[in-house]
């Protein structure tokens, strides 16, 4: 397949993909295009963005983690944040590409709070290790319940956050139910 031009050319993908969003959201309508484009994550004010937003998000999971002790040998408070992550992730994400191009400060706004902010509060790699946890002290059962009921649920509550985003901002657009 011959490569684009233009990454916000209307591309082959699935069929209920929104052409009008651009298929590489840091690459705007304004950047330039091919070699000399200066991608996000060589730009020192969007470095610093993500970096304040994810040490915000670090700091509130881990006061939650310290506040919330474990229960039964099982850190609930890393399961509840990466659900919680999710819902809040789905919903900026949704009302932002409703909201216009991903320029200027919508822009800002995803990169500070949804990669800084709710990248540093949500965790895989603590469920990840969680489960490793007690997966070596024989507890398979709560290992595997705690991994795939944290996914399971992270799932459900990103859906809802589409679903909150699209009603709150009107869009006539809304799927039907198949």
């Amino acid at each position: 397949m011959p490569a684009r031009s233009d990454p916000h050319d209307p591309a082959p993908g699935p069929p209920d993909r929104d052409p009008e969003l651009p298929l590489d959201s840091d690459l705007g309508t304004e950047d330039v295009v091919g070699p000399a484009a200066a991608t996000l994550h060589r730009r020192p004010r969007f470095l610093l963005l993500v970096a304040a937003g994810g040490a915000i998000g670090t700091g509130l999971r881990e006061a939650l983690s310290l506040a919330f002790p474990l229960v039964s040998g099982i850190s609930l408070t890393t399961g509840a944040i990466n659900v919680v992550g999710a819902f809040l992730l789905a919903l900026l994400m949704e009302v932002l590409t409703r909201s216009g191009p991903d320029t200027g400060r919508l822009r800002d706004l995803r990169l500070f709070v949804g990669t800084g902010v709710l990248g540093g509060f949500t965790t895989y790699s603590a469920l990840a290790a969680d489960a490793v946890v007690l997966g070596d002290a024989g507890r398979f059962i709560a290992a595997g319940g705690y991994a795939v009921g944290t996914l399971v649920f992270g799932l459900a509550a990103a859906a809802l956050g589409i679903a909150v985003g699209r009603r709150a901002t009107g869009d006539p657009h809304r799927r039907a139910a198949r």
